[in-house]
């Protein structure tokens, strides 16, 4: 399962990895949500996408 967890300093995402056991999928959805519930991405926004940069309207 791959995670975003922190960003850059230019805001890009920095994501981890994390493997379990062979059909223990249910531990790595706790351990995804244990860390969601620690480092949440909800409002974190790079600074560029996809080619627009910060206040590009991208019209």
């Amino acid at each position: 399962m791959s995670l975003p967890l922190s960003q850059s300093s230019s805001g890009l995402p920095i994501g981890i990895q994390i493997v379990g056991r062979f059909g223990d999928e249910a531990t790595l959805v706790r351990v995804a949500r244990d860390l969601e519930e620690v480092r949440s991405w909800i409002g974190r926004r790079p600074k560029v996408q996809a080619g627009r940069t910060e206040g590009d309207s991208g019209i």
